[in-house]
């Protein structure tokens, strides 16, 4: 699979996310979080890091107050403006904590939220456009996760893609640098090698 084919699967994968109504993206995430509040690693986890979900991504706000309300570490990415590419961790108490970032999205405020020098939480829930079942995952394509994944800190970490069953594809075309997840939760099925 080239380039090409890579960007066509990416196109493909956001345009039947998009499709979807609001009330059976609702529905759906409801149904994966139900996957996850299953797992003992999620009833165990005293840190998780998790996404601020955009362009009709999982929603796993819902997950972010069970984790402020049972007192875990909330972790959440924040894009760094000046590196593309590239962003900090930070640990965020409360809503208050996040503001919008350079893509618009919720990341915890720098004013409030010191990065964090190193991030092995218990759990990471990562977005993605797509995933296969060797736990490579699609995304925008600029590497931010990637990068993340790649960090020897992260090794320890159960990291769970997070998308809608029909992101759960044969293959994803891969690069060298491209960093698989452990698991893959969707609205049927978390699947684990």
């Amino acid at each position: 699979m080239n380039i090409n084919d890579k960007e066509r699967l990416r196109r493909r994968l956001i345009d039947k996310r998009l499709l979807l109504s609001e009330s059976d993206r609702q529905e759906r995430s409801d149904r994966a979080l139900e996957f996850v509040r299953a797992l003992p690693e999620w009833l165990e986890a005293a840190e998780v890091l998790l996404y601020w979900p955009v362009r009709g991504e999982v929603n796993v706000r819902p997950l972010l107050d069970e984790l402020w309300e049972r007192g875990a570490r909330v972790l959440l990415p924040r894009c760094r403006p000046e590196r593309n590419g590239e962003m900090d961790i930070a640990c965020a108490v409360c809503r208050d904590d996040l503001a919008p970032g350079p893509f618009a999205i919720m990341e915890p405020d720098a004013t409030k939220c010191p990065a964090m020098s190193e991030c092995c939480p218990d759990l990471a829930l990562i977005p993605g456009i797509g995933f296969d079942r060797r736990g490579f995952r699609l995304g925008f394509g600029g590497g931010y996760y990637d990068r993340l994944l790649a960090n020897g800190a992260m090794q320890a970490t159960l990291t769970i893609g997070m998308g809608y069953e029909f992101q759960l594809v044969d293959r994803i075309p891969t690069e060298e640098w491209d960093m698989p997840v452990k698991a893959v939760c969707t609205d049927e099925e978390l699947w684990r090698p």
